[in-house]
């Protein structure tokens, strides 16, 4: 079983269709079905290439509307939820940007592409909290 992988953000790279790092490498069928749905619920305007759908996680030099990864970088943490500003304007209109696509998503794709886009994108605040609670165990 694949432990769980969670970004910055408390997206669920593990269930992510685009993360492509070990252990979850995608085969370029897999890729172009992700381009594919990305621009059916909207999160492009038109199917883009395997390569750019791919992630291999997050990492302060890679574009990210919100630049969690940069922010998480600079302080020094691994996630949004140890930080004492958490949850910061920042992760209020993240987690408002993600839900607003919900609906698309439960509207166009199938059972087990929302499941998987659930899993990967709309949890990320409980994400956080697990994982914050986790963190807090741990010291």
């Amino acid at each position: 079983m694949i432990n769980r992988i969670i970004a910055a953000c408390g997206n669920d790279c593990t269930a992510c269709p685009r993360y492509t790092a070990y252990p979850c490498e995608k085969t370029e069928t897999e890729l172009r079905h992700t381009a594919e749905l990305w621009m059916k619920i909207g999160y492009r305007d038109h199917i883009v290439s395997n390569e750019e759908i791919a992630c291999t996680g997050c990492k302060p030099e890679n574009w990210c509307r919100y630049r969690v990864a940069t922010c998480c970088a600079d302080k020094g943490i691994r996630t949004c939820s140890a930080c004492n500003l958490y949850p910061c304007d920042r992760m209020r209109e993240c987690f408002a940007v993600t839900l607003s696509f919900e609906p698309k998503c439960h509207q166009v794709c199938t059972g087990a592409e929302y499941a998987q886009l659930k899993k990967a994108f709309f949890e990320k605040e409980a994400n956080l909290a697990a994982d914050g609670a986790e963190s807090a165990q741990l010291v």
